[in-house]
């Protein structure tokens, strides 16, 4: 799947250190904070095999060898309803305005549908607009409270969409 030169694949087990290193550089762009976020995240360096299991994907999108981001989904952490989470849905400088945030989403949300999910939930930062915008143009909608139990409590922005 291609978007221009750009690519959207699954994620392959060499990819690791490179979103791991992509995802932090962003995170430290956006000035995120380093604990109860993404940033601090065990799985970050062990991406593979962390969607490596039923019910979970994770996507990169990669222009030659270079990684310049990815998002996944996953089960919600300690949610007994049948929601999926968005999950680490960051691009480098070089992949946005390009269209592959809105790609990138529509993958995903697909992917959850035929994992049989019934709502997706994601989690972001008050000050990343242009992540909130595209979510809100797909349908998500704000929440006033967290769900689950991902870790992230610097998080302070939850969305939600039925699929």
């Amino acid at each position: 799947m291609s978007t221009n030169t750009y690519t959207i694949r699954e994620i392959q087990q060499g990819d690791n250190p490179k979103i791991a290193a992509t995802i932090r550089s962003v995170l430290i762009e956006f000035g995120v904070p380093k604990v109860g976020t993404a940033y601090e995240d065990k799985a970050l360096d062990i991406m593979f095999e962390t969607y490596d299991n039923p019910k979970s994907s994770y996507f990169v999108v990669a222009y030659n060898n270079t990684i310049l981001g990815g998002a996944g989904i996953m089960q919600l952490e300690n949610s007994e309803e049948n929601i999926c989470e968005l999950q680490k849905m960051y691009f480098s400088s070089e992949a946005r305005g390009k269209g592959l945030g809105s790609k990138m989403m529509q993958i995903c949300l697909e992917k959850a549908k035929v994992f049989g999910f019934e709502k997706c939930y994601l989690e972001t930062m008050p000050y990343m607009d242009g992540a909130r915008k595209l979510y809100k143009k797909v349908g998500f909608i704000d929440l006033n409270e967290p769900l689950g139990d991902t870790g992230h409590f610097s998080c302070s922005k939850w969305m939600i969409k039925s699929l």
